[in-house]
């Protein structure tokens, strides 16, 4: 039997095992315990990354791919002249989230939130490595990430809650047609959104301001990443999305407040009503308006542009999306809650036993 490493990558404004919180609050398991502990006490071999909470889909997969290999951070010659940041980071050489890194390594990368923008655009650096950063820099120079060849070590993505498409939470904002001060939110709601929304607000410092999450999560940026992205053939494919919206008889979507986390009620309220285009003229419809507080469970199935199938137990396929049903809870039920307890444990037992018995 292959022995697979479970790579699980969090969202924005997340952490994982690099950092102190996650001892005495796991992001992986919030009000249940350590998910982590859990499976591996179960016999899977699971880590917890910590990527930069509001960087960037770029500089976090540079920052994974250096936990993995157990080297330095190096996010590139031409991307940190581009968004000016320095070019190296942080070393992981005297601790790497895997002992051994080579052709023998069989990984599993599952992302929650905007960690499955990460994992998937690191999936595609590992294959295909980057032409610009080739171009840029000479060989000896260049980060193996860039370099590709590496896509035999990847056999499964996992993409969880995870605004693959962007999500609507911050376009609305940018469409000069969407009023959100007209919508009525109770006050209790309005409160706890602002306390969600300083937690995730993002200080720019002197790099680029493309050079972040929220930028990414952009519906038409996150679509132009997506371009870039391609699915591996030999590579199986899973992806869940949230759900706590209850559709109106007017077609519009309000949260469920018994599944819903009082900081997602204003946001979940406004994606709910929202119908409107991006800045870069996509269509943003009806079918959007579903949603788990702070992504559109459309965006979280699979990105538009792949290929795509319900999940069939019997039938699982390499090289495209498998969409596993909608997880009855918010944005922050498959972490284990807030406020709002959830167990997902049963959850991630299933994926795991699901994925293992592929290889």
């Amino acid at each position: 039997m292959t022995h697979l490493q479970f790579i699980f990558c969090h969202g924005l404004s997340g952490w994982g095992e690099y950092d102190r919180r996650y001892k005495r609050i796991p992001y992986w398991g919030m009000r249940t315990g350590d998910i982590m502990a859990h499976l591996r006490n179960l016999g899977y071999d699971c880590h917890a990354a910590s990527v930069d909470p509001k960087g960037s889909a770029w500089d976090r997969a540079c920052e994974l791919y250096a936990q993995l290999a157990g080297t330095r951070v190096d996010y590139g010659r031409a991307h940190s002249l581009k968004y000016n940041h320095d070019r190296y980071g942080r070393s992981f050489a005297a601790e790497p989230l895997i002992p051994e890194w080579n052709d023998d390594t069989r990984i599993v990368l599952i992302g929650h939130s905007f960690g499955g923008v990460t994992v998937r655009l690191l999936a595609g650096f590992l294959a295909e490595g980057d032409e610009e950063e080739q171009k840029a820099t000479y060989p000896a120079d260049t980060s193996p990430l860039f370099l590709g060849g590496m896509g035999n070590r990847i056999v499964a993505v996992v993409t969880l809650a995870a605004p693959s498409n962007g999500t609507v939470s911050y376009d609305m904002y940018l469409d000069p047609g969407f009023h959100p001060e007209e919508v009525k939110v109770p006050l209790k709601y309005e409160m706890l959104s602002k306390l969600m929304r300083g937690s995730t607000k993002v200080k720019k410092e002197e790099k680029d301001a493309r050079d972040y999450a929220d930028y990414d999560m952009e519906i038409d940026h996150a679509m132009a990443i997506n371009s870039r992205i391609h699915l591996l053939p030999h590579v199986y494919y899973f992806s869940v999305a949230c759900s706590s919206t209850i559709r109106q008889p007017d077609g519009t979507y309000l949260p469920d407040v018994s599944k819903t986390e009082g900081m997602f009620v204003r946001t979940s309220t406004l994606m709910g009503q929202y119908k409107g285009k991006t800045p870069g003229g996509v269509e943003i419809g009806e079918d959007w308006r579903p949603n788990d507080g702070l992504v559109n469970v459309i965006s979280a199935r699979a990105p538009f542009n792949d290929p795509r199938k319900t999940f069939d137990k019997d039938r699982i396929e390499p090289g495209m999306w498998n969409i596993l049903p909608d997880y009855d809870g918010d944005h922050g039920s498959l972490q284990g809650g807030f406020a709002l307890k959830h167990d997902p444990r049963p959850f991630y037992e299933e994926l795991m036993a699901i994925i293992s018995a592929l290889f």
